[in-house]
Parts: C-alpha cells; structure tokens; sequence
C-alpha cells in the first residue's frame, strides 16, 4: 500500500484536492446542503476536532506526502458535517453560526477574498514550515492561525464571537503539544 501511495502520490492528492474544492463549491451554492452542513456544525465537537487536523497535516507535510496533506485537508472541511445535529445548541453558538452564513452569504468584495485567502496562504506557510523541518516556524503558523480566527471572530461576531474561544485554545494548546512531540520524535528517529 505504502508503495502504491509513493507511487501514485501527486495524483491521489489531486484527486483529493478537486474533492475538496467540489466539496467548497458544492456547499456554496448549493442551499439545502449548505444549510444541513451547518446545522449539523452546530455540534461543538466539530468545532474541537477541525484544529486537531493540523497535527497530521504537519506530519504529513515533514514526511512529504501530497497524498496524507490533501486528505488532511478534504477531512477537515468535511468533518464539520460528521456528527448528527445537536439536541441542545447555546445561543452564542447558534448566534456565531449565524452571523457565519450571513457572511458567507453576503457580497463578496475584494475584502473578503483578500481575507479568504489567508486560509490557503496560512496552509501553505505551515505545510512549507514542516517541509522545510522547521519547528519554530511552523509553530508560529499554528498560533497565528489560531489567533487569526479568534480575532476574526470576536471582532466581527461580537459576544457570539466567544463561542469558539474554548474549542480554538484547546486546540491550538494540544496542537502545539503534540507537533512540538512529534516533531522531536522525527527528528530523534531520522538520526539514528
């Protein structure tokens, strides 16, 4: 298996990435699936899983493999319809979630493709970090990726805003954790 994802390793990233970006448009314009992605991203255990995606995308990106990065990535935007919608949703979350499809659905000026693109940016930055084995840079992508989406989000959301402030510390604190670990481990096990 292992020989055949070496071999077949750009194309199965590409493969990987057309379903993502079908996944993005799908949900764009598509109304009644957008709506049900996001009534089931009411479940807050989506809001804890997606930051836990960068730890393999980092470990993809240290070992290489297009395949194990574009994956990370298609999963990441799916997971936030992977689990059933919630009984119970707090108000800021449901408020948060909100203002979120309003602003995706709202006009789209150059300001908020500048902004949108900070995503892919923000991935690539990371990804060229771990290529390049580099620790301290990558880290940094992590905790201004976090930072980013926690300003983001309070500046324009207001109070429903805060909403992610657990899921995203927790998150980037276990990321850190773990790719700091992982990292170790990689480098300790490549010079033996």
């Amino acid at each position: 298996m292992k020989e055949f994802v070496s071999k077949y390793d750009k194309s199965i990233a590409l493969i990987f990435g057309l379903l993502t970006i079908a996944f993005i448009v799908t949900a764009m314009t598509n109304e009644p699936f957008f709506n049900w992605a996001y009534e089931r991203h009411q479940n807050q255990i989506s809001w804890f899983i997606r930051p836990v995606f960068l730890i393999p995308f980092c470990f993809f990106a240290y070992n290489r493999s297009w395949t194990g990065i574009s994956i990370t990535i298609f999963c990441l935007f799916t997971s936030m319809f992977w689990f059933a919608q919630p009984e119970t949703i707090s108000e800021q979350v449901k408020m948060f979630l909100q203002f979120e499809k309003d602003w995706l659905n709202a006009e789209w000026d150059y300001k908020k493709w500048l902004l949108v693109l900070t995503v892919p940016v923000s991935f690539f930055a990371l990804g060229l970090a771990f290529w390049k084995r580099s620790l301290l840079m990558g880290l940094g992508v992590v905790v201004l990726m976090a930072t980013g989406k926690i300003v983001w989000s309070i500046y324009n959301a207001g109070e429903a805003g805060k909403s992610i402030l657990v899921p995203a510390i927790v998150g980037l604190v276990l990321c850190v954790i773990m790719i700091y670990y992982g990292f170790r481990q990689l480098e300790k096990k490549k010079s033996l």
